[in-house]
């Protein structure tokens, strides 16, 4: 969060010098405000989430319920995006107020066993509170990318120290910069959510299987809202986004290094690929 705030003081200092450096400090501090209340409705919204309950969705919500007793967290919101993409997500500033997301596409993709391995890697996120740290980096990340892009059409003050191609550079690597501070946080936290989800669920192999599948079909169905919203592609359990640089500049770690590390929780014996963070 520092490096992005950072990140947006100084785009706003070559769009408008210190003045341009002071409204975008307080532009950023006031962002970080609003995404600690705010930042789960605004992702779900950007998704179309609607929340479920156990009349509308008996599997779905019977297996978050189930989970959220082992794990001892509060029961979270359930929500539901039509998207044919598989895939899922958790926000929310702390376990109190959590929710988990799914695609309708997970929902017709995957096993009973799939569903509540995905589920239980979710609500680890949630045990971990990492929901709060992923939710507004996406934000924080989003806004930078709209300054740079600002900076970039409408250039900025001549009188910074760095000039026009100051203000050109940083607009074309402020966001490229917002793309490694996301890739640092989600590689390292969605190995730890895959171990306590695995954990949680008490069948490592379930979460494996859910993550062989979701990712070969991923791999081929698009995700209009997650293009839209690159910012946020490091929430979902797998990367939403493919083609282009999306798998050089991927938010999670390879899939399966992931399958890997839970086979080797499944079956102690075995060496995995390096240590949980």
């Amino acid at each position: 969060m520092a490096g992005l705030t950072a990140l947006f003081v100084t785009v706003g200092f070559l769009i408008g010098g210190l003045g341009g450096m002071g409204i975008a400090f307080l532009f950023a501090l006031g962002s970080n405000l609003f995404a600690y209340w705010n930042a789960d409705k605004v992702v779900l919204s950007m998704y179309g989430a609607r929340e479920v309950d156990e009349q509308s969705a008996s599997r779905l919500f019977h297996v978050v319920r189930q989970l959220s007793q082992a794990a001892q967290l509060p029961m979270p919101k359930v929500c539901i995006v039509e998207n044919p993409q598989p895939n899922a997500f958790a926000t929310g500033r702390n376990p109190d107020h959590a929710a988990v997301c799914v695609t309708t596409g997970l929902l017709n993709s995957v096993s009973d066993e799939e569903l509540a391995g995905v589920l239980a890697h979710e609500l680890g996120h949630a045990k971990n509170r990492d929901t709060l740290t992923m939710t507004i980096t996406a934000i924080i990340a989003g806004a930078v990318s709209m300054l740079a892009n600002f900076a970039f059409f409408f250039g900025g003050d001549r009188r910074n120290p760095l000039g026009f191609i100051g203000v050109l550079l940083v607009s074309v690597l402020a966001p490229f910069a917002a793309i490694l501070v996301q890739m640092t946080i989600s590689r390292t936290r969605e190995f730890a959510a895959d171990r306590t989800g695995a954990e949680i669920s008490g069948r490592p192999l379930w979460l494996a299987s859910a993550l062989a599948r979701i990712d070969r079909i991923a791999q081929t169905t698009d995700n209009p809202e997650a293009d839209a919203n690159p910012a946020t592609a490091h929430m979902f359990i797998i990367n939403p986004l493919h083609g282009g640089l999306s798998g050089l500049f991927s938010s999670h770690p390879s899939t399966e290094e992931r399958i890997a590390r839970l086979k080797a929780m499944a079956n102690p014996d075995a060496k995995a690929t390096g240590p949980w963070t």
